[in-house]
């Protein structure tokens, strides 16, 4: 379990006017236990960031002029979350109080030629979306990247097997220089875990393995409430070595009754005799590589997510049914279905640019993350095709 530090009194004040909506200096003192002194220098040293400002006054009757009221200016800056892929790449922009005010969907970045036209698509994908909801690149404080790679903890790409061009790239540095703001880059699973752990089915949980089973096997781990990256920031890349039966050169999943693994399914819903035993015994070998994992960590819960998250109760159900049978343990430990689907690394690389540029962000120390919200109506279905992402 993480224990937060004491906030200072000055990010005590911001969180209630962004979390709790305006008050007068008067209502901050009651709510926060603390001196009308120390709630007015608190506010001084906030305006003067620009994070909060005047907010319209309750009229009421009695005489005398209305006491003023302060709020939290979330539009003043812009966060990005970028979730970059083969297949796709996802833009979100969020106000300082993480609410998502944009999100879009571009083509990925497999027809592109070479690491810097690769890079340069991504680029332009930012630029339209801030374009779209006219917000100028001087009001952007930080990005978010997600990509499928061993991340360092500097942003560069260490090793890429989906995006074998940008290994040994700092792309961090390169979309900094392009966007002149902080940028945070990491593992495109490791991030949809931070996602569901933050906003998703695993809030809460502090022990928590999230599994993307799509094109490929990957895991993302959080322990302590905090995502493990490991020495070599390699935690969570298993799917070779703990799952039998994939590419030993690119860690896909190899289907012999049908060309894709939504067809497979398709095909076994329909009662194909084959493809439904090609299922059940992919669902018997998901389960011993689970298996192996939980006696090796030992956490709270189990999210599946990834492409095939997306047949719900047709893998889960089996998946949990035959699960046991590989444990043989007197406990059970609980195997969701991850709730935000293939919007989960781009709210995660999100999620990680708030965390790791906190004081660029509001413009002063001690904030905690916000409370992410997503776009409403936004979709958490999920495609074989979205996960060439992770």
């Amino acid at each position: 379990m993480v224990v937060p530090s004491p906030l200072s009194i000055v990010a005590r004040a911001a969180l209630h006017l962004r979390d709790a909506g305006p008050a007068t200096v008067t209502e901050l003192s009651r709510s926060l236990e603390i001196s009308r002194t120390s709630v007015e220098n608190a506010v001084a040293v906030l305006i003067d960031s620009g994070l909060i400002g005047d907010a319209p006054v309750h009229s009421g009757s009695g005489a005398g002029r209305p006491a003023r009221r302060y709020s939290f200016h979330a539009a003043v800056g812009t966060v990005v979350g970028v979730d970059i892929g083969v297949a796709s790449v996802r833009v979100i922009l969020a106000d300082l109080a993480g609410r998502v005010t944009m999100q879009r969907t571009f083509a990925g970045v497999e027809d592109y030629v070479g690491g810097a036209a690769k890079l340069a698509a991504v680029i332009d994908d930012v630029r339209q979306t801030l374009a779209g909801a006219s917000v100028p690149a001087s009001k952007v404080r930080a990005i978010g990247v997600s990509l499928p790679g061993i991340i360092d903890d500097a942003g560069r790409v260490t090793l890429s097997v989906v995006i074998p061009e940008w290994s040994g790239i700092d792309i961090g540095s390169q979309l900094r220089q392009a966007f002149g703001c902080p940028v945070a880059v990491d593992n495109g699973v490791r991030l949809a875990a931070v996602a569901e752990h933050h906003l998703g089915v695993a809030q809460l949980v502090d022990d928590v393995i999230y599994l993307s089973v799509g094109n490929r096997i990957a895991m993302g781990l959080i322990l302590g409430g905090r995502p493990r990256r490991g020495i070599h920031n390699a935690a969570g890349d298993i799917g070779r070595l703990a799952f039998r039966g994939l590419d030993t050169e690119t860690g896909q999943i190899r289907w012999q009754t049908a060309a894709t693994a939504a067809e497979v399914f398709d095909a076994a819903r329909a009662g194909d005799v084959a493809a439904q035993g090609e299922l059940d015994a992919f669902v018997d070998e998901l389960a011993h590589g689970i298996a192996t994992l939980i006696m090796t960590i030992d956490p709270a819960m189990i999210v599946i997510g990834g492409g095939l998250s997306g047949a719900h109760e047709q893998l889960l159900g089996p998946l949990r049914a035959v699960l046991p049978h590989h444990l043989g343990l007197p406990f059970h430990v609980p195997l969701a279905e991850a709730r935000l689907g293939a919007e989960a690394a781009a709210h995660g690389a999100l999620v990680h640019a708030f965390q790791r540029h906190n004081a660029e962000i509001y413009r002063i120390d001690d904030m905690p993350v916000p409370p992410i919200t997503p776009l409403r109506g936004a979709s958490a279905a999920v495609s074989e095709s979205t996960e060439e992402n992770e």
